[in-house]
């Protein structure tokens, strides 16, 4: 049985695994001051923070079309494929999955989809483990299994300059905004039941890098665990979390990875951004 898998351009999959796994990557729109570009394609993290940073610029992100789904889905079965696994950035971050869902409707059981309940690797990750069980021979529910059981087995912690962005698109409540203004805190978010909270607050950058490395420690668990480090515009940032977390975790870390994160989730952290996704491997 040959099962195909779809994901969608928040995944922000390592360039070292170009080529490795067989996925089809579905792009969201970033829109600045009025024009709208493929994410991955037409626009990157660094136009996204030059436009966040000017005076009086308009920054958005929209989901795939329905039938830019439906399109892909179709296309998938004609070249032969038995079904389809479509894996996404969680529904209350973004309309993608709704959007995947209505194109599967469209296309009937054929095609199932998954809300990874997070974003960045914490979706890509369960994409991967789908992609993996594919390749194996594996049935359409094996697959979308498969996708489901590494979604529960990812946590995602992050740090921002400022919630300022997270608040202008919807994604953090306003008296959390405002708090972390006030107080001139440094907050530490965590994706909960796919939403974005407030972890934890810290007085320095310093401190909040410390304190994601603690948090990354702790979700590992006593197993081994992959991990996957972001950053917008922060290489250095990003390369102290690895080497933290690499001498905390030893000979537990299996997978390391080191991704600037796309367009989209740039265009809702704004410049500053370090984050940290576990992925549990058991």
């Amino acid at each position: 049985m040959t099962i195909a898998v779809v994901t969608d351009s928040t995944a922000y999959l390592p360039a070292e695994l170009d080529g490795m796994y067989d996925l089809t990557i579905v792009p969201l729109t970033v829109v600045i001051n009025g024009w709208g570009g493929l994410e991955g394609i037409e626009v990157s993290p660094a136009e996204v923070a030059r436009a966040l940073t000017a005076r009086r610029a308009a920054v958005s992100t929209s989901r795939p079309a329905p039938s830019a789904f439906t399109e892909v889905y179709r296309r998938l079965l004609d070249e032969g494929a038995d079904g389809v696994v479509s894996v996404h950035i969680s529904a209350k971050l973004s309309g993608t999955y709704e959007a995947a869902q209505l194109a599967a409707a469209e296309i009937g059981s054929r095609v199932k989809v998954v809300d990874s309940g997070t974003a960045a690797m914490g979706l890509g990750f369960p994409a991967l483990a789908a992609a993996e069980a594919a390749r194996k021979g594996h049935d359409l529910d094996a697959v979308w299994q498969e996708a489901t059981d590494h979604a529960a087995r990812v946590s995602t912690y992050f740090y921002v300059d400022t919630l300022e962005f997270l608040r202008r698109g919807g994604r953090i409540g306003a008296a959390s905004a405002l708090l972390g203004t006030a107080l001139s805190v440094k907050p530490i978010l965590h994706v909960n039941e796919g939403a974005v909270v407030v972890r934890d607050k810290v007085r320095t950058a310093g401190r909040a890098l410390t304190r994601l490395v603690d948090l990354a420690v702790e979700a590992a668990g006593d197993g081994e665990a992959d991990v996957a480090v972001h950053h917008l515009g922060t290489p250095d940032r990003a390369a102290a979390l690895v080497g933290d977390l690499s001498a905390r975790l030893g000979d537990r870390l299996r997978d390391c990875y080191l991704t600037e994160v796309g367009a989209v989730v740039a265009a809702h952290t704004g410049p500053g951004l370090a984050g940290v996704v576990v992925h549990q491997r058991a």
